[in-house]
């Protein structure tokens, strides 16, 4: 494309390319700094928001930021296109996409209608432009909603991953930290562990120890050991009880790779899961996770920003029909998130770019202890992202994660998100509540008290 300009303030800017535009675009973080490509000062950034404003969406179906002929998300992207889905917003720039987005004519079915049409990169401009209440109010209209043997994402549920990682993957330990989660509501997106070791031998012992615990339980919810596809795949074949078979996606064929992982791969992966046929209300089966600056991590970005690279991944996750994708927001380090503030606004872009494309979004309110962030940052989050209808978060003891070394979300801090944002769990979950007498219910035939939880999982009352 020609070079591009701006006059800002009586000073004139030119880019050279669409990516540049893009990157220097973005709000801040330390991740485009990092790569060399963000812009040099606010008012450059400016700048760049009136070319994006002014550009048309078609701009993005004919000017591909990484080549078609070498990166196959690329070829999905356009391959999958939905052109009938574009057609109402066709004639538009991202700067009258921005101002309809914001209008009551974009409304939740408007909205669900349009996802196939837009492409990541239109997503990742239109959110360029947006205040952090604009993010907010956009993605809070949009509803994706998922089901395996609960159904989340619908009006007024915030669902919760609960994470009960163990350093030794002592099924004990792992067991102690369900207890702890369970008693205080938290576990209907998923009962998720990242496994300590990958050894095959392992997955299988704790997916059938998560099992045999939601079994005992009857409990309606989903277990997942956070393998590798390749290692899904294989445990599927030997007749473990995999429910969501996971993948950590990138938005480039070359940062895919550097996961170890193809689309075809990915498809394979997908149909095995349905094959398996372990849901009960729905078939959702893959859960995938993204972060921004894992492209950039591997060097695999092609000049892209960071945020459009991680929107990119989402086309990636939409092609596999997921019943869980979220962010891990700030787990990759201050290399890429340098703070809080920057944090916080990556959070609200990747929940409503995700949902503007289609996907039950989800995020991971989390920073590592060398991010200039505290748990304050998070608190503010968690509940931006609650306002703004997020599908679910991440919880785990004490909102430390002793096996991965970074600080998310405490148990405890699910229910105050629930009570102070009028939010329940998946309504499958929520009647086990209350029918295992966990939540305030009339019904006392069963479970009335953590001892005989505990005891159910066999541990010391």
């Amino acid at each position: 494309m020609t070079a591009l300009r701006a006059i800002a303030r009586g000073e004139t800017f030119r880019f050279d390319s669409l990516r540049a535009v893009m990157a220097a675009a973005s709000s801040e973080r330390s991740g485009d700094q990092l790569a060399g490509i963000a812009a040099d000062s606010a008012l450059q950034r400016v700048a760049a928001r009136r070319v994006l404003m002014d550009l048309p969406l078609s701009t993005f179906l004919n000017d591909a930021l990484i080549p078609y002929d070498s990166d196959d998300v690329t070829r999905l992207i356009i391959d999958t296109h939905d052109r009938a889905a574009f057609a109402p917003v066709a004639s538009m720039t991202v700067g009258d996409l921005r101002d309809w987005l914001l209008s009551p004519a974009a409304d939740g079915p408007a909205l669900a209608a349009l996802a196939p049409g837009l492409t990541p990169e239109m997503v990742a401009a239109v959110s360029k432009l947006m205040r952090n209440q604009d993010l907010i109010r956009v993605a809070r209209k949009i509803r994706v909603v998922t089901a395996f043997r609960n159904t989340i994402g619908g009006a007024g549920v915030l669902a919760s991953r609960l994470q009960p990682n163990h350093p030794a993957d002592d099924p004990r330990g792992i067991a102690a930290a369900v207890l702890d989660g369970l008693l205080q509501g938290v576990g209907d997106a998923v009962i998720g562990i990242n496994p300590a070791s990958d050894n095959l031998s392992n997955c299988h012992a704790l997916l059938v120890a998560l099992d045999e615990m939601r079994a005992a339980l009857d409990i309606p919810t989903q277990t997942c050991v956070l393998t590798h596809v390749t290692n899904a795949l294989t445990l599927l074949e030997r007749g473990a009880p995999v429910d969501l078979i996971f993948q950590s996606v990138a938005g480039s064929q070359a940062a895919n790779d550097g996961f170890g992982v193809t689309l075809p791969l990915l498809a394979e992966a997908h149909q095995a899961g349905l094959a398996a046929a372990r849901g009960t209300v729905g078939q959702n089966v893959m859960y995938f996770e993204t972060g921004q600056g894992s492209a950039l991590s591997s060097d695999a970005h092609h000049g892209v920003d960071q945020q459009t690279m991680e929107v990119r991944a989402y086309a990636v996750a939409r092609a596999y029909d997921p019943l869980l994708v979220n962010t891990v927001v700030g787990f990759i380090g201050p290399e890429y998130l340098y703070d809080g503030k920057q944090i916080i606004r990556a959070g609200l872009e990747d929940h409503c770019c995700g949902k503007l494309m289609g996907l039950p979004m989800g995020v991971d309110v989390c920073y590592t202890n060398h991010v200039e962030a505290d748990q304050d940052d998070m608190d503010t989050l968690s509940a931006l992202l609650a306002q703004a209808g997020v599908n679910f978060v991440i919880a785990l003891p004490g909102a430390d994660d002793v096996m991965l070394g970074y600080q998310s979300l405490a148990f405890e801090d699910i229910a105050c998100l629930r009570e102070v944002s009028g939010l329940a769990p998946a309504p499958e979950f929520a009647r086990w509540l209350q029918g295992v007498g966990l939540s305030d219910t009339q019904d006392t035939r069963a479970l009335t008290d953590a001892t005989a939880l505990a005891r159910r999982l066999g541990l010391p009352a």
